[in-house]
């Protein structure tokens, strides 16, 4: 059984944009920039922006970080993307999701250049994926897809079963498993919360993605011997004898899971690292493009 070590996948992917933006920055070029919104004080949403910032830093990218309080209304929100999108210092631009119930988040994504999208999540780059046109990827399906390259798991003939149909992992997912790619060309299943016979579907999988955010919902049951799991989940669960209060699950109950498996990702460790090296390949694509180099 392979543990896909997702800290050994994203240094590597790191070491290569940094010695591009090394590069960059000897020939007297600018850094590439990333802009994050981040509204509230969501703890998840706090851990995930500092751990991009800090990601940004340590391959050479310079950040900007704009914070709103909880209250903020949608129209402070789109005008400050207006003026990223007009800033031609800013390569790349995300807003921390979820965000607070007064804001519309197909307004706030639709609000962003299709040129900085670089979470893949406007209508432009997600039609862009589907025809097989280049495209920023969203950055977790991007990270999965430099996950199987670096082990070189054969993906070729295989039936991958993708739980989940979010426009963040789920559908993406399946498209790009599904395409003519180097690790794709999948016979792919997309299962939802409307599937009447999950378990027999996932007993037929190859390759198993969750993603449906339901800590441990996978058990060893429902994994046919010697697939590759893919554990999208990251969920918060309260635990008393933990030192920060709460432990960090999948959707994949490993422990009972992994030994059935030829491989599978650890939670964490695994994919949640490959979404932020997604992230920053974007960036710097975002940089190449808006800078002509």
């Amino acid at each position: 059984m392979l543990i896909l070590d997702g800290k050994l996948v994203a240094a590597a992917v790191k070491e290569t944009l940094k010695a591009e933006t090394d590069i960059l920055l000897k020939n007297g070029k600018r850094a590439p920039q990333l802009a994050a919104i981040l509204v509230g004080s969501n703890g998840a949403s706090e851990t995930y922006v500092a751990s991009k910032v800090k990601n940004c830093e340590e391959i050479g990218f310079t950040s900007l970080l704009v914070r709103f309080d909880e209250t903020i209304d949608e129209a402070s929100v789109l005008q400050k993307i207006a003026e990223l999108n007009a800033d031609d210092s800013v390569d790349g631009i995300l807003v921390q999701l979820p965000l607070p119930k007064q804001i519309s988040e197909q307004k706030v994504i639709e609000a962003i250049d299709p040129r900085k999208d670089v979470d893949g999540f406007h209508p432009s780059s997600a039609g862009k994926l589907v025809q097989g046109l280049p495209s920023f990827i969203p950055a977790t399906p991007y990270g999965i897809m430099m996950m199987l390259e670096f082990f070189k798991l054969e993906t070729k003939g295989k039936h991958a079963v993708v739980i989940g149909r979010s426009n963040i992992v789920g559908r993406p997912m399946s498209i790009l498993l599904s395409s003519n790619i180097p690790y794709g060309n999948c016979t792919v299943t997309i299962c939802h919360s409307h599937t009447p016979n999950l378990k027999e579907i996932c007993l037929q999988a190859d390759i198993l993605v969750a993603a449906l955010g339901r800590p441990e919902f996978v058990k060893a049951d429902m994994v046919k011997s010697g697939a590759i799991v893919i554990d999208v989940g990251i969920t918060r669960v309260a635990d008393e004898t933990a030192k920060k209060g709460f432990r960090i699950k999948g959707d994949v109950d490993y422990n009972e899971v992994a030994p059935k498996t030829s491989a599978i990702t650890p939670v964490p460790g695994g994919v949640g690292l490959m979404t932020i090296a997604g992230l920053l390949k974007n960036t710097l694509q975002a940089y190449k493009t808006n800078t002509g180099i």
